[in-house]
């Protein structure tokens, strides 16, 4: 972390100096998230601890409180509270601050490495066949295809909770840049992505069945 441009004390935020008050100029680096809030990249993550200090930013550079400042210092304050918000929206996402993390350290993206867990495509084919057969059928309360619906979003649930575990573990402690762990961290995330439209689909499923009936 660089020293305030003002006043030259040691930043805890990329945004803001917390000593004398002055907004900084925010850079586009990789770990800028993990910088605006002054902390080391990491996925290990305090979420109430991340929150209480998005408050503490927010009051620090809150536009009202530049209020009689130049149109530029102005419009830097919207900026950088702007760029806190985007960070902690990131930061506060499980799988979102994963995904940076890979990309930060050099890991494939989700166009290089598309491929899922293996033993996670066995269940893909199964969980679609549930779907489909949703599609055409009664979901009214109690009925069998209402039944496994909701069977099958309990077990996507804990599907995305274990692969997120297993993320946790493959980006702790940090990898070098270039391991396997980040390919692997990556066909995870490409798996969490699947279950979120998944998930997403089914939840689509239930509400055009209950607006059908009404």
């Amino acid at each position: 972390m660089s020293d305030c441009t003002s006043c030259g004390a040691a930043l805890a935020s990329s945004l803001v100096c917390e000593a004398c008050g002055a907004l900084q100029n925010a850079t586009d680096a990789a770990d800028a998230p993990w910088a605006a809030f002054g902390l080391e990249r990491a996925y290990a993550l305090d979420g109430p601890a991340l929150k209480k200090r998005l408050l503490a930013l927010q009051r620090r550079m809150h536009p009202d409180f530049f209020g009689g400042a130049s149109a530029e210092e102005r419009e830097l304050a919207e900026r950088n509270t702007a760029e806190l918000n985007a960070a902690h929206r990131v930061l506060a996402d499980d799988a979102r601050r994963a995904d940076l993390l890979v990309r930060a350290l050099g890991g494939p993206d989700d166009q290089k490495e598309r491929q899922m867990p293996q033993a996670f495509l066995m269940e893909v084919l199964e969980w679609n066949e549930t779907l489909e057969e949703a599609r055409d059928a009664s979901l009214e309360e109690g009925s069998p295809t209402r039944a496994a619906l909701d069977s099958l979003e309990t077990q996507l649930v804990s599907e995305r909770r274990e692969a997120l575990e297993r993320i946790a573990g493959l980006l702790t402690p940090l990898p070098d840049a270039g391991a396997p762990a980040l390919t692997n961290a990556r066909k995870e995330l490409n798996a969490v992505r699947y279950l979120d439209r998944t998930l997403s689909t089914l939840r689509e499923l239930r509400l055009d069945a209950a607006r059908s009936t009404r």
